[in-house]
């Protein structure tokens, strides 16, 4: 089953974030401890990593958006013997249950 990254909350208070940098791409393989990404909170910069390994299916928010919320699938990710095609297509239209300011899907 196709694995979504969701926006983390890195701290207790932090209900969004800016995306600010993508340290991977579609098509790359990551490992449990990779850094996925940077990402801008009211305080700091901090990274971003995977809890799994498997393929980057796709980049679902693009670097630079601000205002995403906690909880956004912001890259979905296929696991070992899966689809790279299928995950990337299994991800949701909004994971975040309001208009945020996201920026359009990014081709893989």
């Amino acid at each position: 089953m196709p694995t979504p990254i969701k926006m983390p909350a890195l701290s207790p208070t932090m209900e969004e974030g800016t995306l600010a940098k993508w340290l991977v791409k579609a098509g790359d393989t990551v490992s449990a401890g990779d850094l996925l990404a940077e990402i801008e909170t009211d305080k700091a910069t901090m990274e971003f990593e995977a809890v799994d390994e498997g393929t980057i299916a796709s980049i679902e928010i693009e670097e630079g958006t601000e205002g995403v919320a906690v909880g956004t699938v912001i890259a979905m990710m296929a696991g070992e013997g899966e689809s790279v095609e299928d995950a990337a297509k299994a991800a949701p239209a909004s994971d975040s249950g309001k208009d945020d300011k996201q920026a359009p899907k990014k081709d893989s």
